[in-house]
């Protein structure tokens, strides 16, 4: 079981995606999609110049990894989830920035309107799989702050940690499971999103079964009804 870690620069709740029940890593780090398995742990720390303030040292998000699918397979299971696909004018932010953005209808995929531009797509699709979780705990701003022990976790700068984690994944995951936290819970809005929106409803939010999950057709109420164009730049 490895551990990666990261620098979430820019965290608009599209990269990582962890709404609706799933924990999604679709876009951006396409190394760590490439390489992390089931089991894997992906783990994105705050920055310094976060619009919530210096998140440095805490964990913007947690997620073990419950399902890798590839690029494809994540378009089509998105057509039953359908909240996970990006639309722009909706009034509730979660669905501004779904992740689902590449539809495999054509070839190259064309680039739904959402987070990510065509100019994105290469790096996007260079990661070749989207990454799912069900065991995850999202603190956006948030972030909770690393003990002493465990800020070894930490990435400076860009890329990725993970080999050099391995001694860290068993104490970081018992210091996640003693804050407490129900698997699937979503404790704050985004840091990006704009001052004063926040999500309709907090904490644990139903899981979607998997596989064979019934459609997800549903809206929610609007939040605040701020309408955000993030452009995000990952790497």
């Amino acid at each position: 079981m490895a551990l990666f870690s990261y620098r979430v620069r820019f965290d608009y709740g599209c990269a990582p995606n962890p709404f609706y029940g799933v924990c999604t890593l679709v876009i951006c780090k396409p190394r760590i999609r490439a390489h992390a398995r089931v089991g894997d742990w992906v783990v994105g720390t705050g920055s310094a110049a976060s619009p919530a303030g210096d998140l440095s040292g805490a964990v913007v998000y947690a997620m073990q990894v419950t399902r890798a699918l590839s690029m494809r397979a994540y378009d089509a299971w998105s057509v039953r989830r359908p909240r996970k696909r990006p639309d722009p004018a909706h009034t509730d932010l979660r669905r501004q920035v779904g992740d689902s953005i590449y539809d495999f209808a054509s070839d190259p995929p064309a680039v739904r309107p959402g987070p990510h531009t065509v100019a994105e797509r290469d790096h996007d699709l260079s990661g070749r799989r989207a990454l799912l979780s069900t065991r995850f705990v999202y603190f956006g701003r948030a972030a909770a702050p690393l003990p002493p022990h465990l800020l070894g976790v930490v990435k400076v700068g860009p890329g990725h940690r993970s080999a050099s984690n391995a001694p860290l994944v068993a104490p970081f995951v018992a210091w996640l499971e003693s804050l407490g936290h129900p698997w699937g819970s979503v404790l704050a809005a985004p840091a990006g999103w704009p001052p004063g929106a926040e999500l309709p409803s907090l904490g644990c939010q139903p899981r979607v079964a998997e596989p064979g999950a019934a459609a997800d057709t549903g809206g929610v109420a609007g939040c605040s009804g701020f309408v955000a164009r993030p452009r995000p730049r990952c790497r």
